[in-house]
């Protein structure tokens, strides 16, 4: 005589349900902290390198890149690793390796810009130093929001 309780399948697949909206949520704040984070870093070290002279001034089209910029450019990208992290951990089984993996491989290309962009060398090592300050507050972070028992 085997009988199902639908309530306690019901209650399983809601408390389920309600661990992983929770875990999303959880990481979507942190994220959002992580950016304002990154962002006021990124604006800070960009502001010290303009003290000590670097004047941020790119060949290609003569233009200074302005101090905001460096804060928008820093959260757009501070905001598709969030995105990036909340699908690895919908659909990976192993989220905070592949977000390490991904974020880094993601840092590594984005160093090539600088080096192409003819600027001069306090310029474009100021810049790589710029990519490389928001993805030490970014990567760690995240992939921390994003470990499980078994990773």
């Amino acid at each position: 005589m085997n009988s199902m309780n639908d309530t306690g399948v019901v209650a399983g697949s809601a408390s389920g349900r309600t661990r992983h909206t929770h875990r999303l949520r959880r990481l979507a704040g942190t994220g959002f902290i992580a950016t304002l984070a990154a962002m006021a870093a990124t604006t800070l070290a960009a502001a010290l390198a303009q003290t000590v002279g670097v004047d941020f001034q790119v060949p290609d089209g003569g233009e200074t890149i302005p101090l905001p910029g460096f804060a928008v450019v820093t959260g757009f990208f501070s905001v598709v690793g969030i995105v990036i992290a909340v699908a690895l951990l919908r659909w990976s089984d192993r989220p905070a390796k592949r977000f390490v993996w991904t974020a880094v491989s993601l840092t590594a290309i984005s160093l090539v810009p600088p080096l192409l962009s003819g600027a001069n060398t306090a310029t474009t090592t100021a810049l790589l130093g710029l990519h490389l300050v928001p993805a030490t507050v970014m990567i760690p972070t995240l992939a921390r929001s994003l470990r499980t028992r078994t990773d």
